[in-house]
């Protein structure tokens, strides 16, 4: 999209300021950019550290794999998620800040005596998948505003502020002819009358 302007002095001033307001936001939309860039790059390492652990926990529980088979998972299911936001470089994002859990009454005496760590085990997989769950949420909108942002800032560095700066080139030469022309006339037409006034003496 090119862009559009007159050749006056209006014009040019309008043009000046537009040019000054993203001369003025660029450093700003720099930084922001370099930020979310980290903030993306933490929430991927929390996120592969969550894996991680979840994984592990995974393959602690492989050797108990026939135990869970006896495990009644309806036992244990989510009651409340209480999330907390913050911001991050200015991207509003969820945290788990609690995970609240309703658990089943279940018979101690003919359950196996394992069933209070399983019901813990569960309970502790439940929270870091809904954290993991969250946090890939919160990569998701960091990388996002993180890809707008570096759009925002090629608009601004090779489109917008050097089509301003060429605007206003053009602008400020065609005064100058303008003004140049004017001066000739002037000059043109001040030899003719001096002319005519010699002509007549």
């Amino acid at each position: 999209m090119s862009l559009k302007f007159q050749y006056n002095k209006t014009s040019l001033q309008a043009l000046e300021k537009q040019l000054n307001i993203r001369e003025k936001a660029l450093p700003t939309l720099k930084n922001k950019e370099s930020a979310l860039r980290m903030e993306v790059k933490i929430a991927k390492q929390k996120n592969q550290k969550l894996i991680d652990k979840i994984n592990r926990l995974i393959r602690e529980e492989d050797n108990n794999l026939r135990m869970w088979k006896e495990f009644d998972s309806s036992l244990v299911s989510v009651r409340d998620i209480k999330l907390k936001y913050r911001k991050i470089a200015g991207v509003s994002v969820a945290e788990a800040e609690e995970v609240s859990f309703d658990v089943e009454e279940y018979d101690l005496f003919n359950s196996p005596k394992w069933f209070p760590d399983g019901i813990k085990t569960l309970k502790d997989m439940t929270r870091m998948s809904i954290e993991r769950e969250l946090l890939e949420k919160q990569q998701a909108l960091l990388e996002y505003a993180r890809k707008k942002t570096t759009q925002k800032v090629n608009l601004y560095e090779k489109v917008q502020i050097p089509a301003h700066e060429d605007a206003i080139r053009k602008i400020k030469r065609y005064l100058e002819d303008e003004d140049n022309l004017a001066k000739a006339a002037q000059k043109i037409v001040k030899a003719r009358q001096q002319n005519s006034q010699e002509a007549i003496s």
